[in-house]
């Protein structure tokens, strides 16, 4: 079942290039049939010669044969370009697919999934199908056309001869078929132990900083000479396999030759077989050592592919859980007022058994600020992302502007909705390119405008190169504070009618976060501000402030409401009072 399965993938990837599979087949089958008439034409050139040499005769077999051979050469090639630019072919779209699809999957997958393993089943494994579609299949072909073709000619020269030739093949096939599921299970091991190798360098290389703080780089280096000799014995082992299957393929195949030498030389002798007929018998058999002895490395070819097609297929398999349906609303970002409302919001994470958001019901107006506060845990994070459809929510719990955001066209609502989350990533590009990411067309003066706006903008300017300066990978370059001020300026640019901005301001002062806030308010107009924070005086502004605890919004008022009312709002704000004398 699993094998027809893997069977049906290839033909899949192999259906959008049918012409030029079909163009490389059919120039092997044209390789194979001069391959069968070459030596036919030398046994006919020796009877003839043995009977009466001429020198006209020799010259014009001798230039015959060089013409076949050097089209043969010519088709070979042909069949190569062809036959190897469609596994190029299935590489490029393998990789272009898996790209696009890992794109429509929702956030959680990526955390159940190490990048290490993703980028090495997109690499490894599509390299893999590419060497199975391109040599595999010319190599399968070819041995195909070889034995199709050779036998029904040698058994017409010789019945016994070209079956005695043959009677180490069976053995032959039953070792392959004898270590076929010891190569592909040990072929699976070493692509397991490479996504897990590749999972570690990524993530060292990513937190380099931090194994440095701690000096962990020896527990590192442990952590990677375990993985890495995991590895090389997974290597080795497949080696054995293959060093040890090889060899008996390739010594089997060549027993043939040495039959036909023994068993042709004494019918010669005998008088019962022609010269001609022995050289060509010999050359047949010649034609079927090399795909024959080929067959080792084109198993593992193939089981490597075979590996590579299951792990990518667990990749493609899966359907994005959050995608739009059948009767999707599209919605103008000219259109957007901005109301949010929550009707007994709940969620649960997968796995989980206590609910992240529980029944939380609220109603944001167009254009308000809105200050959320609340313990580390309490589901604000969870709520800032259930509003962009980050999460898979149930229908009927969350509505824009009336409509149900399950039923709004995911780019349509996201294009509505600017979102600074608390991870502020910046690309490895420049300050300018990563403000300007929602829309590349932007210019500098507009660039600049949203940086004001963010605070960034004399920081920036202080740099050597400015707006052109090189943030490094995930901004390693910047401060905390800068990242996220960067982040930021990057949502204003967009200028959707709702900002979430989930703790975005961590590592900003009191005083510079409370700014932004007021620019977000009488810079924006009708802008909807959802402001995640567990800075006090900054959410202190807000038009409201909901209050969040254990997934529950438990108050819900402006400050001044709620620092004279008997709750959680009241001691956080006591504390920071503290905190702030402290200071």
């Amino acid at each position: 079942m699993a094998q027809s399965r893997r069977l049906a993938q290839l033909v899949n990837y192999l259906r959008p290039h049918w012409r030029e599979t079909t163009l490389g087949i059919l120039a092997l089958l044209s390789v194979n049939g001069l391959g069968v008439y070459i030596p036919l034409l030398i046994r006919s050139g020796v009877d003839q010669l043995s009977k009466t040499f001429n020198l006209n005769q020799v010259i014009h077999y001798v230039v015959t044969i060089i013409l076949l051979s050097s089209a043969m050469w010519l088709i070979r090639m042909a069949s190569r370009i062809w036959l190897f630019g469609v596994g190029r072919q299935v590489e490029f779209d393998l990789k272009q697919r898996i790209f696009e699809h890992l794109l429509k999957l929702e956030p959680s997958y990526f955390a159940s999934n190490t990048a290490g393993d993703l980028i090495s089943r997109a690499t490894s494994d599509v390299d893999n199908i590419k060497r199975l579609l391109g040599f595999a299949v010319l190599s399968l072909a070819n041995t195909m056309f070889a034995y199709a073709l050779t036998l029904p000619v040698m058994l017409a020269i010789s019945v016994d001869l070209t079956l005695a030739s043959l009677a180490v093949y069976p053995l032959m096939f039953f070792m392959v078929f004898l270590f076929s599921n010891r190569l592909r299970k040990e072929q699976s091991a070493v692509q397991e132990q490479l996504s897990d190798i590749s999972g570690l360098i990524q993530e060292d290389i990513s937190g380099m900083a931090l194994i440095k703080i701690y000096a962990q780089e020896e527990n590192e280096r442990r952590a990677f000479t375990q993985k890495n000799q995991q590895l090389l014995k997974a290597n080795l082992q497949l080696a054995k396999s293959r060093n040890t299957l090889f060899p008996i393929i390739g010594g089997l195949a060549n027993l043939s030759a040495l039959v036909i030498i023994w068993l042709g030389t004494t019918r010669i002798s005998a008088g019962t077989l022609a010269v001609g007929d022995f050289l060509a018998l010999l050359i047949f058999v010649e034609r079927l050592v090399f795909p024959t002895a080929l067959l080792g490395f084109t198993i593992t070819a193939y089981q490597r592919g075979e590996v590579s097609i299951d792990r990518l297929e667990s990749i493609l398999s899966v359907t994005p859980k959050i995608q739009d349906e059948a009767d999707v609303i599209h919605l103008s970002a000219d259109e957007v007022k901005g109301e949010l409302i929550a009707k007994n919001l709940s969620y649960t994470y997968p796995g989980a058994t206590t609910p992240a958001l529980e029944n939380v019901s609220f109603r944001i107006f167009p254009g308000e600020v809105v200050a959320i506060v609340g313990a580390i845990g309490s589901g604000k994070s969870t709520l800032a992302n259930a509003l962009p459809r980050l999460l898979d929510i149930e229908a009927g719990q969350l509505f824009l502007d009336g409509l149900d955001v399950t039923k709004i066209a995911l780019m349509d609502l996201r294009g509505a909705i600017a979102y600074v989350p608390q991870d502020s990533f910046l690309f490895s590009t420049t300050i300018k390119n990563n403000i300007r990411y929602g829309d590349p067309a932007s210019d500098q003066d507009h660039v600049e405008s949203v940086a004001k706006l963010a605070q960034i903008h004399p920081e920036i300017s202080n740099f050597p190169q400015q707006y052109e300066t090189i943030v490094g990978e995930r901004g390693i370059t910047l401060s905390g504070g800068q990242r996220q001020r960067t982040a930021l300026a990057r949502a204003m640019l967009i200028d959707a009618p709702i900002l979430i901005l989930d703790d975005a301001l961590s590592s900003v002062d009191n005083q510079t976060a409370t700014q932004i806030l007021k620019n977000l308010a009488s810079g924006t107009g009708k802008k909807t501000v959802i402001f995640i924070t567990h800075q006090l005086s900054a959410a202190a502004t807000a038009d409201r402030i909901m209050v969040m605890e254990q997934g529950k919004i438990v108050q819900i008022g402006n400050h001044s409401e709620l620092v004279q009312q008997p709750g959680l709002y009241k001691s956080l704000w006591s504390q920071h009072q503290v905190e702030e004398l402290l200071h």
